[in-house]
């Protein structure tokens, strides 16, 4: 009979997981997300006339009638819904990495934007935003009326 040394420290293996798992979601954050399959990536930058914003978001294996878009203040939301297929009628998977279900990015732009003018096109995969920006509010000279005192003495 031979005698196994034991690590005291075994029982704290899964807290020390759990806390491993915990601090990495906490230091990368949506961009964990990447590697689950839950999101998809995207650019968002102005356009050289500084005019308007531009958001390209892959969204490959989606059709554009699966995809929703919605505009509010100075956020976009793009959400793409895919129903799952039974699973029977493709047959047994060696390999399943795609994702079905539904995924979305929203994205918070530096100034207001006019969502009444957003123009998107989809081209291969990608979803194209062209986003104008808002008209900034201009000071307006407020005139100030005098009102006449009636019935002076």
């Amino acid at each position: 009979m031979s005698l196994m040394r034991r690590d005291p420290l075994e029982a704290l293996m899964p807290l020390r997981e759990a806390m491993n798992r915990l601090l990495e979601e906490s230091f990368i954050g949506p961009r964990f997300d990447l590697f689950t399959g839950r999101t998809f990536p995207l650019d968002v930058y102005e356009s050289p006339d500084k005019h308007r914003y531009i958001i390209e978001a892959s969204v490959a294996g989606f059709r554009p009638d699966e995809i929703q878009i919605t505009a509010e203040g100075d956020t976009v939301m793009i959400r793409a819904a895919k129903k799952e297929e039974a699973k029977a009628e493709k047959g047994t998977y060696i390999r399943h990495e795609r994702y079905e279900g539904e995924i979305s990015r929203s994205v918070t732009l530096p100034m207001t934007i006019d969502a009444s003018k957003i123009q998107a096109t989809y081209d291969h995969g990608i979803v194209i935003l062209s986003i104008p920006k808002a008209a900034e509010a201009k000071p307006k000279q407020i005139p100030i009326q005098i009102k006449e005192i009636t019935g002076a003495r």
